[in-house]
C-alpha cells in the first residue's frame, strides 16, 4: 500500500531575474513500511521536495497524498500523520528530556496523562530512560539526535521524515542511529523517508533509492540494482554509482565519512 504518492509535483520560485524551476515534476510512490533514501547533488531539488512533502512549502504544480491526506487540501492532516526531524534539530536546551517529550505530545493534542505515558514509552524504546531528568543542554550529539527522533515519533506517525539525521555525529553515534532507524521500521512498521549526503548511510539503510537531479528523478531502484545498472557491478560503491548517474560527486563538505 502506498503511503506517499506524487504526480507531477513541482515548485517554481519567482526571482528578480525570472522564474526558477527547482522541482520540475516528481512522480513518486513510497510503500508503507519502506525505508526510502532520497538523494541528489546540491541544488538538485531534494530539499525543496522534502519541504513540500512535509507541508513547509506549498507546491506550485502537481498533486500528492501523504499518509492518505491530500498535500494541498489537507496539510493539517499530513502533519498529524507524519513526523519530521530537521537537520538542525529542535530541542529546548533549558528543559529536561522528559519535559521536552511531554510538551511534544501535548502539541499533538494528547492529554497530559497520555503525553506523560507516551514519554515514558518512548524513553524505554529509544534508550532514553536514564536521561529523562537530564537537561537537554547536557546531552551529547548522539543523545540529542535520539531525542529529536523520539519527538518526531510522539504521535505515532505513519511516516517519519529524517533530514540528514547523522550530520556531525561521530562513527559510534552514527551506527547507533542506524540501528534506531531499523528498529523504528521493524517494531512499528513506520515508513522512513531519509535524506542524506552520506552515501554509505543511504546504502546501509535504504530498501530503495531515489536520486534526483535538476528537479527530476533520474534513477530509482534498490542499491544493488542501481549499482549493477549504472556502475556495472553489484559490488560497486554507491559513490561510484551516484557519480555515474549524476555526473557529479558529493562536494568536499559532504564527503562520505569512514564507514561504521
Amino acid at each position: 500500500m502506498a503511503v506517499i504518492s506524487t504526480s507531477g509535483l513541482a515548485r517554481t520560485f519567482q526571482t528578480r531575474s525570472g522564474p526558477v524551476q527547482a522541482v520540475r515534476g516528481i512522480d513518486l510512490t513510497v510503500q508503507a513500511g519502506e525505508i526510502l533514501g532520497f538523494l541528489g547533488p546540491n541544488g538538485a531539488g531534494k530539499t525543496t521536495t522534502l519541504r513540500m512533502l512535509t507541508t513547509l512549502l506549498a507546491p506550485t504544480g502537481g498533486a500528492a497524498t501523504v499518509a492518505g491526506c491530500d498535500l494541498v487540501r489537507d496539510p493539517a492532516g499530513v502533519r498529524q500523520k507524519t513526523g519530521y526531524v530537521a537537520q538542525s534539530g529542535g530541542v529546548d536546551p533549558s528543559i529536561s528530556v522528559r519535559e521536552e517529550l511531554v510538551t511534544q505530545g501535548r502539541l499533538y493534542r494528547l492529554s497530559k496523562a497520555e503525553a506523560e505515558a507516551r514519554a515514558e514509552e518512548l524513553a524505554r524504546e529509544l534508550d532514553l530512560t536514564e536521561l529523562l531528568e537530564r537537561k537537554c543542554a547536557a546531552l551529547s550529539g548522539g543523545q540529542r539526535r535520539r531525542l529529536d527522533i523520539a519527538m518526531g515519533l510522539a504521535h505515532r506517525p505513519a511516516v517519519l521524515f529524517l533530514d540528514e539525521p547523522t550530520t556531525g555525529l561521530d562513527p559510534g553515534s552514527r551506527s547507533d542511529l542506524w540501528d534506531l532507524v531499523r528498529l523504528i521500521r521493524a517494531q512499528w512498521g513506520t515508513t522512513v523517508f531519509l535524506t542524506t549526503h552520506y552515501l554509505d548511510e543511504a546504502d546501509a539503510l535504504s530498501d530503495r533509492l531515489v536520486i534526483v537531479d535538476q528537479g527530476r528523478i533520474v534513477a530509482d531502484g534498490t542499491p544493488i540494482a542501481l549499482k549493477r545498472r549504472y556502475a556495472g557491478s553489484p559490488d560497486a560503491t554507491l559513490q561510484d554509482t551516484f557519480l555515474a548517474i549524476t555526473g557529479r560527486g558529493v562536494t568536499p563538505q559532504d564527503a562520505t565519512p569512514v564507514a561504521v
